[in-house]
């Protein structure tokens, strides 16, 4: 994903932070219907609005750092 894709998801979610929340074990950002993480099966979270919104801020504003799914194929 590019960097311009990343700031634009990232945007997208800054605009409605209640329907986010970011995982405390890998500081990815989520859906509120998550239950564990999918990149590190995490289960805790931060659901603060503020908090979800500064992160999106961070992520959106750097390459990805992080392995997913794709990476793995």
């Amino acid at each position: 994903m590019s960097l311009s894709e990343r700031a634009a998801k990232a945007a997208k979610i800054a605009a409605e932070p209640q329907l986010y929340k970011v995982c405390e074990g890998c500081d990815s950002i989520v859906t509120k219907r998550v239950v564990t993480c999918p990149s590190c099966n995490g289960y805790r979270f931060l659901e603060d609005s503020n908090v979800v919104i500064e992160q999106a801020r961070i992520l959106g504003s750097r390459e990805q750092r992080s392995v997913v799914t794709e990476d793995l194929l």
